[in-house]
């Protein structure tokens, strides 16, 4: 359930300023929420209340909103109003061969999983192909839900050798980093290739994660590889469209002339 916020103390708009007035007004508005002055589910006040407070056009206020919109920070509701959104966890998982465990406990996030399914199954043909195994071989299924501080964010279903059930059985898949327990078996992905695509949760998916069946996902699908080029773990990852997003760092390579 949403929460009406209280009412904020009035911040003004500086008029001798050059930067334009709904930029200022964008600024205002993601300082409080930003500040944890309005917080998640919080609903803003409305265009008309905006204009008074600060004393702007509502061309002013909707293009203030507008970008804060674009930008993740406020869901706008027709017919119910602005609201202040979730924070969406960034991930940098595209450009480094970590796990989402790794990645979130060093951004000081709590990780939890639910583990659906372990057990060796047939692979099906796009998994044969990346695994480089005979369609049909087995493989063992590790599919867990991953909450982020209790609230469902990631559907993972990864495949690894057979071999590996025994001592997966055995480990800490819930609290755990299952890239250590690679590593304590001697399985090491020290390559990757990942890819990233947008679609429709579906379902299945939507049903594990709490979305409509036309809510939109992030499917992240990743490779990885041993030193030998032997490929050890394929997965896929639906993450929520609405709570994460995908960093990647770039880095211009030199330009001869």
């Amino acid at each position: 359930m949403t929460r009406r916020a209280r009412e904020r103390p009035q911040r003004t708009i500086d008029r001798s300023s050059a930067i334009p007035f709904y930029h200022q007004l964008k600024g205002v508005l993601r300082s409080q929420i930003d500040s944890g002055e309005l917080k998640s589910g919080d609903a803003l006040p409305g265009e008309l209340r905006l204009c008074e407070q600060y004393d702007v056009s509502r061309t002013v206020v909707r293009q203030a909103l507008v970008e804060l919109e674009f930008e993740g920070l406020v869901d706008r509701q027709k017919g119910r109003g602005t609201f202040v959104t979730a924070p969406k966890t960034a991930q940098s998982l595209v450009q480094t061969l970590s796990g989402l465990h790794e990645d979130l406990a060093a951004r000081g996030l709590h990780l939890r999983s639910v583990v659906r399914r372990l057990e060796r199954v047939r692979a099906e043909p796009v998994v044969a192909a990346a695994m480089q195994i005979q369609e049909g071989a087995r493989v063992v299924l590790l599919e867990r839900l991953r909450l982020i501080e209790d609230e469902p964010w990631v559907l993972a279903l990864t495949y690894l050798p057979s071999e590996t059930l025994p001592t997966l059985r055995r480990a800490d898949l819930e609290n755990g980093s299952l890239y250590s327990v690679m590593d304590d078996m001697g399985i090491r992905p020290t390559r990757g290739r990942r890819t990233v695509e947008a679609r429709e949760a579906g379902e299945t998916v939507a049903e594990v994660l709490g979305l409509r069946r036309t809510s939109p996902v992030l499917l992240l699908t990743s490779l990885g590889t041993d030193r030998t080029g032997r490929p050890v773990e394929y997965f896929e990852a639906f993450h929520r469209g609405d709570r994460s997003r995908f960093e990647v760092d770039l880095v211009r390579a030199d330009v001869t002339r």
